[in-house]
């Protein structure tokens, strides 16, 4: 009993440890969407996180001493094929919401995909979902809905916010894809990951005439996919293993309000009323969710 306490501890710190790697993102791509078109940023985000981690496997390789991970195999091709196609739609959607809303706007969306993971894994997966975890889902799509509104007198949205959410549900799905696979090597998923997403949006940007960033840009976006994608997937997935995809997402979401102080330290963006009442709503959603038992 005690062991496996322990293991859901570490579990809950790989969780948080990944959120606070991705926060990072966020804030940062924003600046860099200056000088990177949105698909190129997607693309090369990824190939960024498949890059680094394959050195990492390559390493590990070489340290006779470390536990060896199973493979995956054919049985996991389905998933592994859904989540490809998934990272590659759902970073492109969230690299155009960044174009057109705030850095910590896009941030806090991004807790929507905690509700799009869990309903996903009760309606396919058939995981369990409590009442708790429910009124967190309740808030937190309360929140996403203000947020989503550009003009809260005229009711219009923001196309901005759409994108992002869009990028929740791609990856609710893709969250539910990666959980079946969890019991295999995450350095793999994460190298498969990267490269096969990021090779699938370079590929999309190049047809469709978007240029490759100046020569200075290019590595600090690969750097920065390797910290901010190939890190935090890497230590999501292990955190998956014991927590399942629901409990995961929902310790993963205190990623946005990281990313919302980075975006006030970082690029001074100012707070109207009507986000920071969303910001108290989804802080009470994530605090229902994260301590969901």
């Amino acid at each position: 009993m005690e062991k496996t306490q322990q293991r859901a501890g570490h579990a809950v710190l790989w969780a948080l440890l990944a959120a606070a790697l991705y926060a990072i993102s966020t804030p940062v791509s924003k600046l860099l969407l200056q000088d990177v078109a949105p698909t190129m940023m997607a693309g090369l985000l990824y190939l960024g996180a498949g890059t680094g981690m394959f050195v990492l496997g390559v390493v590990r390789r070489g340290i006779k001493q470390l536990p060896r991970e199973q493979h995956l195999t054919r049985r996991d091709l389905p998933y592994t094929v859904g989540m490809v196609l998934l990272d590659i739609a759902a970073p492109i959607c969230l690299m155009v919401g960044l174009t057109r809303t705030t850095s910590a706007n896009a941030s806090l969306l991004n807790n929507f995909e905690i509700v799009a993971t869990a309903l996903i894994a009760l309606m396919v997966f058939r995981e369990k979902i409590s009442r708790r975890l429910w009124l967190a889902i309740g808030l937190i799509t309360l929140s996403s809905m203000i947020l989503s509104f550009e003009d809260a007198s005229s009711l219009q949205f923001s196309f901005g916010s759409l994108f992002v959410l869009a990028a929740c549900v791609c990856w609710g799905f893709e969250n539910n894809c990666t959980r079946m696979m969890s019991a295999s090597d995450p350095l793999e998923i994460v190298v498969i990951k990267g490269f096969g997403s990021g090779l699938g949006s370079l590929l999309i940007a190049l047809v469709v005439g978007e240029p490759l960033p100046a020569p200075g840009v290019l590595p600090v976006v690969l750097a920065l996919g390797f910290v901010a994608y190939g890190l935090s997937i890497f230590f999501y997935v292990y955190a998956q293993r014991r927590l399942g995809a629901a409990k995961t997402s929902a310790y993963y979401a205190v990623a946005p309000f990281i990313g919302v102080l980075l975006s006030r330290l970082i690029l001074r963006e100012s707070f109207t009323q009507v986000f920071l009442i969303a910001l108290f709503i989804m802080m009470a959603g994530t605090y229902f969710a994260s301590t969901d038992t």
